[in-house]
């Protein structure tokens, strides 16, 4: 890709741009006809700057992924975006719908390839690609009212301080605003905190 489009990358911004995009081989031909043109000076610069919203994955990302899943998957994507690592139980808990199976909606996606990597052996902790986690927060952020958002988060941080992560509900719970939950989690946990 380097040679052929004639971008001149280091090996520097060739990793990084492998990291960015995680091997995506569509998304690398989408950074490539992005970086066409730009000074060899500001590669670097817009290398770290390429994510999921960036307007050719964005647009990518949203009419040839995100659009073609039926309503209940997008649903499922939006609000567990929240999520920096998911497994089953957890988007139970995040969205309290008992028509959805978190573990059987993960082990679909994995399964069509859809942006989700799994974490362990066992299929138990997923989390989204980082590009396509990128466009999911956005467009949670323009498809969610920011109470809806703040709901979830708040789940997420009552289900990890039950599952003993602490640092995760805490930080949920300063995701979500709830500050007096977040202090006391940290009266209550401290010492591990």
């Amino acid at each position: 890709l380097n040679q052929v489009m004639g971008l001149n990358l280091t090996v520097e911004n060739i990793a990084a741009l492998e990291a960015r995009t995680e091997g995506w081989i569509a998304g690398l031909q989408l950074a490539a006809l992005s970086m066409q043109g730009h000074a060899s000076r500001d590669v670097a610069s817009f290398i770290q700057s390429f994510t999921g919203a960036h307007h050719f994955v964005l647009d990518y990302l949203l009419e040839e992924v995100l659009h073609q899943q039926p309503e209940n998957v997008q649903a499922f994507l939006l609000r567990t975006s929240i999520l920096n690592r998911l497994c089953g139980s957890l988007c139970d808990a995040v969205l309290l719908d008992p028509s959805v199976s978190g573990q059987e909606t993960l082990e679909s996606l994995e399964r069509a390839n859809l942006f989700v990597v799994s974490l362990d052996n066992e299929r138990h902790w997923y989390r989204y690609h980082h590009l396509f986690g990128d466009l999911l927060r956005q467009r949670q952020g323009q498809s969610l009212k920011p109470e809806e958002i703040a709901k979830y988060h708040i789940r997420a941080s009552e289900w990890y301080e039950q599952n003993g992560e602490e640092a995760e509900a805490f930080q949920h719970a300063v995701a979500a605003k709830d500050f007096n939950r977040a202090a006391g989690l940290v009266e209550k946990f401290w010492q591990g905190m």
